[in-house]
């Protein structure tokens, strides 16, 4: 899907937890991550071959030629290749400049946004310790086996910087206990 596209892009949700694990899960769709401001290059560059659609709120919205930019609230695109066929992928819109990326769900949360990917065989991730603070909101089961699996394997300095962002944004959740 995104080979040629030549705008900064990697790998998160469960996918991402998994490849750092090395934990096996079953999954119901790949969830890429782009910059938002890069949501019309990635129309462009699947143009033809997948329907992009902005996702919020319960609510879709076809992206068509021109449309650009999405909703402030928008925090998703869903593929297809047609509306006949089931969504494929889900990319997570992620809030950055060229240079840092700030939580969508407190802006006291940044990193520079080389510090929130990792590298396995030319693909690039979203660390862990990222992924389970957009993870920490839900709590699905899915959010749970993963925290479960990628928790002990944490460093330091991960562990720590997940510590202090979930005391920000989440200041009773209940994994502050277990990585304590």
């Amino acid at each position: 899907m995104l080979a040629g596209y030549d705008r900064p892009w990697w790998i998160a949700g469960g996918w991402a937890i998994e490849a750092f694990t090395g934990v096996p899960r079953a999954h119901g769709d790949v969830d890429p991550s782009i910059p938002r401001s890069d949501v019309g290059a990635l129309r462009r560059h699947l143009d033809g071959r997948l329907d992009v659609w902005e996702a919020h709120s319960g609510t879709l919205r076809p992206l068509l030629d021109g449309d650009d930019e999405v909703t402030d609230e928008c925090e998703n695109l869903w593929l297809r290749p047609s509306g006949a066929e089931p969504w494929e992928y889900d990319v997570i819109l992620m809030h950055t400049t060229p240079t840092t990326w700030t939580f969508k769900r407190d802006a006291r949360i940044s990193r520079p946004l080389a510090d929130i990917l990792w590298e396995r065989d030319g693909i690039r991730y979203l660390r862990p310790e990222v992924q389970l603070l957009h993870k920490a909101r839900a709590l699905r089961p899915q959010d749970r086996a993963d925290f479960h699996a990628c928790a002990p394997l944490l460093d330091d300095a991960a562990r720590t910087w997940l510590v202090d962002a979930l005391e920000l944004a989440h200041p009773h959740h209940p994994w502050l206990e277990s990585l304590r």
